[in-house]
C-alpha cells in the first residue's frame, strides 16, 4: 500500500470512529489550528520568504491574518451553522417536523496552490473541519519550503489521523486522485482542474474548483484616474502578480492610456522605490520555469515601463505594456506575473463586448464615478466576483462567497459558504403515524374531489405563528374526519 493510500485509509478509519462529528471536537481542532499561527508565525514567514520572497509583514497581511479571522468567525458561528434549519411547510406537512440537517460528507481531499500556500490551503481546511469531515491535505510542491513546514506543523496541532498531510509532486497527486473521496477541493489552473474533475467523475465525487483566468479591469475616463491606478497597481503587483484575482489587463479609451501609464509608474515608485529588486515588499517569480513563461509573453508587445529582469533571481520588474493587441501572446493565457497589458477600447460598449467574447473570469474590475457604468458592467457580464473601484479586497470579506463561474471554476467558499460547500445539507421530514385521513387524498382510487383537496393542501404554503398553527391543526383534524367519512366508509 502506497503512502497516499495509507493516509486516505487512516483518515477514513478515523472518520468512521465518529470523533470528527461532535461540535466540541471540531471547535477544539480549530482552536489548536489557531494556536499554530500564534506559536509558529516565524517558521511560517521564513518558509514563505524562501519560496516567494514575501516580507514577514506581507506574509501576515496576505496569508495568515485572513486565516486567523476565518477561524475566529467559524468558532463563534459553528453551533448556529450546524443546527437544524427549519423550513416552510405546506398544509399537508403542517403537523410534521421538517428541517435541513447539515452533516459531514466524509473524507475530503484539499489540493492547495503555491501562490498563497497557507491562505488557499488552510481556508478550505477550516470549512472542512467545521463541517465534521476528515481531510487529506495536499500542499503544493512548488512552494517547497512551505509544504515542508506544513507537513511538520499540522500534525503537531490537529488530529494527525483525521487530517493527514501528504507532500510530493505530480505522481503523489495522481496517486491520491486514484483514491475514493467524498469531495475534492482544488485551487489552481483550469488545465489541472479538468484532470481533477475527470478523476473525480469515476467515483461521482463532487468537486470545488477554484481556478483563475484573465480578470479584466475597465477604467472609465470619467473617474479619479490617479486613485484608480494606485489601487490597480497594488492589486496587480502584490505577490509579484501571482494572484488568481489580480487584474490581468486594463481596458480603457486611447485618450487616457498615457495618463494611466504615468499614474501606474508613479504608484510603482511609491510602493517599491526606484529599484523594486532591492525592496523587501516586492516578491519573486516562484521558479525559473514560470520566469521563462512570463518573459516569453512580452515578446510581441511594447514595454511602457519596467521590463528589467534577472533569471538567476527569478526577478521581473513591475512592467506595463502599451497598445497591446488582442492577439498578442500576453493575451492568450492568464499572466500570473507582474505584466500589465493595456488594450484600447472605444468605450464601455466595446469593453463589455470584449469581455463577453472571452471565458468568464474569476474577478472583474470596473473603475468609474458613474453608477450607471458600474451597473451596466454588472448586468451585462458574468464573472466569479465583481468589484467597483478597488481590487482583490473581496477575498477578505468572509460574508461574500468566493469562487468562479464557467472556466474560472465551480463552487465557492469563505465563512458559512465553506461550511455549506463541505457539508451535505440533508432534508429531513419526521411524520407521526396519525391523521391518516388527510393522507387518503393521495391514495388510489384518484378522483376529482381528492385532487381538489390535494391542490389546496400541497400548493398552499403557510408561515403562521403558534396560534395559527394550532387553529389550522384543528381544521385539518375536521377535514381528516370528513375525508375519512366520504372516502373510506
Amino acid at each position: 500500500m502506497s503512502r497516499e493510500q495509507q493516509a486516505v485509509a487512516r483518515a477514513r478509519k478515523a472518520f468512521e470512529t465518529g470523533r470528527s462529528k461532535p461540535l466540541e471536537y471540531r471547535i477544539l481542532q480549530l482552536k489548536n489550528l489557531q494556536r499554530l499561527f500564534t506559536d509558529k508565525q516565524k517558521l511560517i514567514s521564513d518558509a514563505i520568504k524562501k519560496d516567494l520572497h514575501k516580507s514577514t509583514e506581507g506574509c501576515q497581511l496576505y496569508e495568515t491574518l485572513g486565516v486567523e479571522g476565518e477561524i475566529s468567525l467559524v468558532i463563534s458561528k459553528l453551533k448556529e451553522w450546524a443546527a437544524p434549519r427549519p423550513v416552510k411547510k405546506n398544509l399537508m406537512t403542517l403537523s410534521d417536523t421538517i428541517y435541513i440537517q447539515p452533516e459531514p460528507l466524509g473524507v475530503v481531499l484539499i489540493i492547495g496552490a503555491w501562490n498563497y500556500p497557507w491562505a488557499v490551503t488552510i481556508q478550505p481546511l477550516i470549512g472542512a473541519i467545521a463541517a465534521g469531515n476528515a481531510v487529506v491535505v495536499k500542499p503544493s510542491e512548488v512552494s517547497a519550503h512551505t509544504a515542508k513546514v506544513m507537513e511538520e506543523l499540522l500534525p503537531l496541532y490537529i488530529d494527525k489521523e483525521l487530517y493527514p498531510v501528504v507532500t510530493g509532486g505530480v505522481p503523489e497527486t495522481q496517486e491520491l486522485l486514484h483514491q475514493r473521496f467524498d469531495h475534492i477541493f482544488y485551487t489552481g489552473n483550469s488545465v489541472v482542474g479538468k484532470v481533477i474533475m475527470e478523476a473525480a467523475a469515476k467515483n461521482l465525487t463532487p468537486v470545488t474548483l477554484e481556478l483563475g483566468g484573465k480578470s479584466p479591469c475597465y477604467i472609465d475616463k470619467n473617474c479619479d484616474i490617479s486613485t484608480a491606478c494606485r489601487r490597480i497597481t497594488w492589486g496587480k503587483y502584490t505577490n509579484c502578480g501571482q494572484t488568481c484575482i489580480a487584474p490581468d489587463y486594463i481596458l480603457c479609451e486611447p485618450s487616457i492610456q498615457d495618463r494611466v501609464i504615468e499614474e501606474v509608474k508613479k504608484s510603482i515608485k511609491d510602493f517599491y522605490t526606484d529599484n523594486p529588486k532591492t525592496c523587501a515588499d516586492y516578491g519573486r517569480i516562484i521558479n525559473q520555469r514560470h520566469f521563462k513563461r512570463i518573459m516569453a509573453m512580452m515578446e510581441d508587445s511594447t514595454v511602457a515601463a519596467g521590463g528589467e529582469n534577472d533569471e538567476s533571481d527569478c526577478y521581473i520588474a513591475p512592467t506595463v505594456l502599451r497598445d497591446v493587441k488582442p492577439e498578442a501572446k500576453v493575451m492568450q493565457e492568464e499572466i500570473f506575473g507582474p505584466l500589465l497589458p493595456i488594450l484600447s477600447v472605444s468605450g464601455l460598449d466595446e469593453a463589455i463586448k470584449f469581455i463577453n467574447k472571452r471565458e468568464k473570469p474569476l474577478a472583474l474590475y470596473v473603475f468609474s464615478h458613474d453608477n450607471k457604468v458600474i451597473q451596466r458592467m454588472k448586468d451585462e457580464t458574468s464573472s466569479g466576483g465583481l468589484l467597483a473601484n478597488d481590487c482583490l479586497v473581496h477575498f477578505s470579506v468572509n460574508s461574500l462567497p468566493f469562487g468562479g463561474v464557467g472556466n474560472s471554476g465551480m463552487g465557492c467558499y469563505h465563512g458559512k459558504f465553506s461550511f455549506d460547500q463541505l457539508s451535505h445539507l440533508r432534508g429531513c421530514l419526521i411524520k407521526k403515524l396519525n391523521m391518516e385521513g388527510v393522507n387518503s387524498m393521495r391514495y388510489p382510487p384518484h378522483t376529482a374531489q381528492k385532487l381538489r383537496w390535494a391542490r389546496l393542501f400541497i400548493l398552499k404554503s403557510v408561515d403562521l405563528g403558534w396560534m395559527g398553527r394550532m387553529a389550522l391543526l384543528s381544521i385539518m383534524a375536521v377535514v381528516a374526519a370528513v375525508v375519512l367519512q366520504n372516502y373510506l366508509f
